[in-house]
Formats: C-alpha cells, sequence, structure tokens
C-alpha cells in the first residue's frame, strides 16, 4: 500500500486498511442498561496489545455512555496494574471467584477512576487455576458461573485473555459473544492467527455455538515500513471485513499511561490514539449492534 494509494477518486481518502474511510456513526445513547455483550481479547502471541486495547477501548466505550465491566484474567495482572488497582495486595480477585462457587462476584469489582468503568482484577494466584479446573466438572464454564449474576448490570465485558490458549482462554470464550483479535502488523503475528481461529473454530462447536470473530484489530502499526504495509494488504485480502477499519498507529504514549495507571482517553484524550480507540468503540458498537 503505497503513500499514493492512500487517495483515490472514486472513492475518496482511503484509511490504513487501503479501504475508504467512512463515517462512523455516533453512538447513541442507551436509555437502560444491560445484558452485557460480552467480548474476549484474545490472542496467543504476548506483546500485541490486548491490554491496552482492552483498557483503551473499556475506557472509549464508556465515554459513550456504555456500562463497561474490564475482566483481568492473566496472573500477570498487567490489566489491574494499567488501572492503577493495586492486584499483589488483594485476596479476592478472579482467580477467587472461578475457584469458590459460594463468593459474590460483586464484591470483587473495583471502581476505575473511569465512570462507567469497572475491573475484576487478578493477580500471580490466577496462575494455579488451569490445574486446579482440570479435574472440576463443567471446568470451561467457571467464569460464565462466576460473572452470571452481573451481566445485567452492563452493556460490555471485556475479557483481557493471557497469552496462551489454555483452559483459561477457553473459559473466555466459552462465554464470549465475539472474539477481537489484537495482533501487531508482523509476519509472524500472521502466521499465528491460523491457530488462534481453529481455537475459536472448536470452542464454537463444542462449547460455545454463538462465538464468533467480532474483528481483527491492527495495533502497533508503523506506516513507515514497507513490510507493515504488506503485511496489512495480506490481512485484508484473507480475512476481509473482518479487519477493523480502525487501525491502532505505534506511540510512545501507552507506556506513559500504564505508569499513570489510566487510559490514554483521559491521560492524553486530545492525541491520534485516543482517537483511534474511541473510533474503534463506534466499531464495536456498531458491530454489536450496541
Amino acid at each position: 500500500m503505497s503513500d499514493a494509494a492512500l487517495f483515490d477518486a472514486d472513492s475518496g481518502r482511503l484509511g490504513l486498511t487501503g479501504r475508504p474511510e467512512r463515517e462512523l456513526p455516533e453512538p447513541k445513547p442507551l436509555d437502560s442498561h444491560g445484558p452485557a455483550t460480552v467480548l474476549a481479547m484474545c490472542n496467543q502471541k504476548g506483546g500485541v496489545g490486548k491490554t491496552t486495547s482492552t483498557i483503551n477501548l473499556g475506557a472509549a466505550l464508556a465515554e459513550f455512555g456504555r456500562r463497561v465491566l474490564l475482566v483481568d484474567l492473566d496472573p500477570q495482572g498487567a490489566l489491574s496494574a494499567g488501572l492503577g488497582v493495586p492486584h499483589e495486595e488483594l485476596d479476592l480477585t478472579v482467580y477467587s471467584l472461578i475457584m469458590d462457587p459460594s463468593l459474590d462476584v460483586r464484591d470483587a469489582v473495583h471502581r476505575t477512576n473511569v465512570a462507567g468503568l469497572d475491573l475484576v482484577p487478578a493477580n500471580i494466584d490466577l496462575s494455579a487455576a488451569e490445574i486446579q479446573l482440570v479435574n472440576e466438572v463443567g471446568r470451561e464454564q467457571a467464569l460464565g458461573r462466576a460473572l452470571r449474576p452481573v451481566m445485567a448490570d452492563y452493556d460490555y465485558v471485556i475479557i483481557d485473555c493471557q497469552p496462551s490458549l489454555g483452559l483459561l482462554t477457553v473459559n473466555a470464550l466459552t462465554i464470549a459473544h465475539g472474539v477481537m483479535i489484537p495482533m501487531e502488523c508482523a509476519y509472524f503475528s500472521l502466521r499465528g492467527l491460523a491457530l488462534l481461529t481453529d481455537t475459536v473454530e472448536k470452542v464454537r462447536d463444542r462449547l460455545n455455538f454463538n462465538l464468533e470473530v467480532l474483528g481483527i484489530l491492527v495495533t502497533m502499526f508503523d506506516r513507515r515500513t514497507l513490510h507493515a504495509r504488506e503485511v496489512m494488504t495480506r490481512l485484508v485480502e484473507v480475512f476481509g471485513d473482518k479487519v477493523f477499519d480502525t487501525v491502532i498507529t505505534r506511540t510512545v504514549r501507552f507506556p506513559e499511561t500504564s505508569v499513570a495507571g489510566e487510559p490514554i482517553t483521559t491521560w492524553a484524550p486530545s492525541t491520534e490514539a485516543a482517537e483511534q480507540y474511541r473510533d474503534l468503540a463506534r466499531e464495536v458498537i456498531e458491530r454489536t449492534g450496541g
């Protein structure tokens, strides 16, 4: 995709995906909230922007008046840390909810500094869950059982999965309505998509008949490199409309927001990156009918 291809006489300005840019509809206010649409932010490859996208998509959805619950399903607790929650000190986390059916998820919910955005945190305790769940009856439904009581309270539940396709990720896919796949625009990331989409198909066939890939989100895109542009072209050729029109470009601002413990939409609200996540939120609302 050359710079010259950014413009087309017939279609107007083209976006970074090579498709014509379109005006995204402004989300309508809601009269009531719930039931929640559950989205699993999933990719078995690490370092592709899962947690960053979970935080900032959630914050952007909340800006548009949606009630959002983020669920940290990674033992590293990056999502919790990224929202300023001291997760290492917590006794009640998503691990507790998964392993003890008597606990109430409402007691584990933390309010964030963003209005309408809540969090169920995680810490290193979660690393034991996969082993402990192996012999449990209905092990793939453990997360769904834990979150069910609050489904009517939120418009979106976004689950930040760990970088693997293990039992915890299968739990997220079993409860999800849609899978969002963030991926770096690089050759090896493209190769890994086949394995992930195969896992999604297996979960859909065996555990969750309503599961679908909501979209593939290109992150850390560097428009200056030929490699990134070639991978983008190939991605759109293979997956078509499954690729979100919104592309998250590379910026030094995201590490700053992690240190600050807040989304880029509040840390640097007027930046291009913040507006990109608002565009992504518009797309998600459009695709989910929310």
